[in-house]
């Protein structure tokens, strides 16, 4: 485990003793008011907003990111879900009732949320700030210790996560730990309550398998290649247009990006063009910033050895980790660029003669995290929605999807396992206890043996 550089931040102690003092917290029933909900969720809040500038300065030195690009994809949306949560957060806690039937009245049945203990939260590179704290506050809201654990891949913010929080949040109901991949297994190897990865499909599963050694639940929010479909009747402007700013966010180093689009032959010559052209007038440099050298090889290698014709960019800078914008037509259908997650600014555009072709191809591989359709047509958007699996679909947008708090945001098959955001978040980070409560009074000997045949007749009329 990576040492912190403050004494006071709960790194510097032993991952046993961390784990043994958050859980001393939730024994101690801390956690559970909504006073206390509440009133970590208010300090999350000001976390993010009082110390945005540090934020993205962290994020500038670990990511090459953009202040104003900070604020969009890592530091609004945490504000966002943690207000509706705090919003929300008495109607989610309140008992749901439920009828009882015949055979069982007189009696009164409801289900009630409780929190799960102490949760673990591993949070990728990426998105290092977002990623981390969005899950947070499923957790918070549901009244639950957590341990965070940020990427090692982001030092600067990962420091100064370990710094903040013990400064915001109770620090004895959550703890960053820092460090590496032993870190994460020793963290694993405590058999905590509930284990929230996010992350890419093989690390996804070491994590799983490490888990599944305590039987800790386990929430995976992993990727794969998200496809985008342009119908011939899509508004060819407008697609490209949201494509590109998509496909640059981060450098295309996001879990629901455009990992390719598939687009009609009938308008694949002007979609190509005006693709082109909006990256051209979005991009305000020529290149790209990619982690770290190891990912800009891997880049390297799927563009050289893509086949198709390379439309724009093409260069890949290794030692500088940078990287155009490159947008390959109709690559080799078996190449690394088609089979792999891009997780990077390589676009490929895949020419298809119609939607069904479309749909049968995104059937034939792993269910993606997202699917992307452009169409004006419904009979097109009930066919992508009724015959893809996938995590979640948007019509004529993309990304979209993770602002709206309502909606469940997971994958499924290689994409992941569960689902957050909003009452999703809470319910993940929650345990539904089931209760059934019965007067002492009547008693009828009909429930009880010897069962004759009468009351046989009557139990089966019951139940």
């Amino acid at each position: 485990m990576t040492v912190s550089r403050e004494p006071h931040v709960a790194g510097v102690r032993s991952i046993p003793d961390t784990v043994t003092r958050l859980r001393a917290t939730f024994r101690s029933e801390r956690t559970r008011p909504l006073e206390w909900r509440r009133a970590q969720l208010s300090a999350l809040v000001r976390l993010v907003e009082e110390r945005e500038k540090d934020f993205a300065a962290a994020l500038a030195e670990d990511l090459g990111r953009p202040a104003f690009e900070a604020w969009v994809a890592d530091l609004a949306p945490v504000v966002a879900e943690a207000k509706h949560a705090l919003k929300q957060l008495p109607k989610w806690a309140k008992p749901k009732r439920v009828k009882v039937p015949l055979s069982v009245q007189p009696g009164k049945a409801w289900y009630q949320y409780e929190p799960l203990g102490v949760v673990l939260i591993i949070s990728p590179w990426n998105y290092p700030i977002h990623l981390l704290l969005a899950p947070l506050v499923g957790a918070l809201a549901a009244g639950n210790c957590a341990v965070l654990k940020p990427s090692e891949h982001t030092p600067a913010c990962s420091s100064l996560l370990a710094r903040l929080i013990p400064q915001y949040l109770d620090p004895d109901a959550v703890a960053v730990v820092e460090g590496a991949a032993d870190a994460t297994q020793e963290l694993l190897d405590q058999a905590l309550d509930h284990c929230f990865f996010t992350g890419g499909p093989e690390i996804g599963k070491a994590v799983m398998a490490a888990a599944a050694k305590h039987l800790t639940p386990v929430t995976l929010e992993l990727g794969g290649k998200s496809p985008v479909i342009v119908a011939d009747d899509a508004k060819v402007r407008v697609a490209a247009r949201r494509i590109a700013f998509a496909k640059l966010l981060n450098s295309g180093q996001t879990c629901v990006a455009p990992d390719y689009v598939m687009v009609d032959r009938r308008i694949r010559e002007p979609f190509v063009a005006e693709l082109t052209k909006a990256i051209d007038t979005f991009s305000t440099e020529r290149t790209l910033p990619i982690l770290n050298t190891r990912q800009a090889g891997r880049l390297a290698a799927l563009v050289e050895q893509a086949g198709g014709e390379t439309v724009r960019g093409g260069l890949v800078d290794t030692e500088g980790k940078r990287a155009e914008l490159t947008v390959i037509v109709d690559p080799a259908g078996d190449s690394a660029v088609m089979r792999e997650e891009i997780f990077g600014p390589v676009l490929p555009i895949v020419t298809v003669d119609s939607v069904d072709d479309a749909i049968a191809h995104v059937q034939q591989g792993p269910k993606p995290l997202a699917v992307y359709l452009f169409t004006e047509s419904r009979e097109n958007e009930r066919r992508v929605l009724d015959e893809i699996s996938n995590g979640g679909t948007v019509i004529n947008q993309l990304i979209y999807h993770l602002l709206v708090p309502g909606l469940p945001f997971g994958g499924v098959g290689t994409s992941g396992t569960g689902a957050y955001h909003g009452w999703w978040g809470f319910e993940t980070f929650s345990h539904r206890k089931g209760v059934l409560r019965k007067p002492s009074w009547p008693d009828p000997a009909v429930a009880y043996p010897p069962f004759t045949k009468v009351k046989q007749r009557i139990m089966r009329r019951l139940l």
